[in-house]
């Protein structure tokens, strides 16, 4: 595998398209929440309940998804609110609620084709990350990368800098699997490929930032070989 690269890229942003198909990558990095696992019902609940209590109107909430959870809570609370103690109350709020949260079309089938091969990436806490993927009977892999991991989360590119350096690859050499336009813009900043699933955004909101749109995983087969990891579309 090659060395890592030391900084994000500095010349991607949207416009560069790369045929994701056919390319060898090194390594997969995929995010989780909507991802491999649909959480939509168990993070919508959390979220309603803390904007009550916090007096958070709930549109204040729109266009965050993808992003940690304290960085969303620095965005909208008032300025009376302790954002530590905010924040901590989501977050107990989304470990105690794992109502509903499944394995999204394909998520185990891909996990289980890349192998050592493969991180999550998750803006999410690693005990609630943990949990969400047991909830949906998927495991997780040995390079796991959370909230707890960085100071910068998506859409800074350091989350999936730190995922390839778990793996001891370039991340130029790693496709990164999303949902959200703040995964993605993190990805593509830290130098990767970009593959999205249109499972929690629409086709023209990932489009810009993405080599490639589909609508899930369960479209895309992950062929692991002794070079890398390729894929295709069934």
């Amino acid at each position: 595998m090659t060395a890592v690269a030391s900084a994000a890229c500095d010349d991607c942003e949207t416009g560069r398209m790369r045929d994701i198909t056919a390319e060898t990558f090194d390594a997969v990095l995929f995010d989780n929440d909507g991802t491999l696992t649909d959480s939509t019902a168990a993070v919508e609940r959390a979220w309603r309940a803390w904007a009550t209590h916090h007096e958070v109107p709930l549109e204040r909430l729109t266009a965050f998804h993808g992003v940690p959870s304290r960085s969303i809570v620095e965005a909208v609370v008032p300025p009376h609110v302790d954002v530590d103690v905010a924040t901590a109350d989501i977050d107990r709020r989304e470990l105690e609620d794992l109502a509903g949260v499944v394995a999204l079309p394909g998520a185990a089938d891909a996990m289980a084709a890349v192998g050592g091969r493969a991180a999550i990436v998750t803006s999410a806490g690693r005990e609630l990350a943990v949990l969400r993927l047991g909830a949906a009977g998927l495991a997780a892999p040995e390079a796991f990368v959370t909230a707890d991991d960085i100071n910068r989360g998506k859409p800074d590119p350091q989350p999936y800098l730190v995922g390839a350096r778990k793996l001891g690859v370039d991340p130029s050499r790693c496709l990164v699997v999303e949902d959200a336009p703040a995964g993605l813009r993190s990805g593509r900043g830290a130098g990767a490929a970009t593959l999205a699933v249109t499972t929690t955004s629409p086709h023209e909101v990932l489009e810009p930032w993405a080599d490639l749109v589909v609508a899930d995983l369960g479209v895309v087969v992950f062929s692991a070989t002794p070079e890398g990891v390729r894929i295709s579309l069934r």
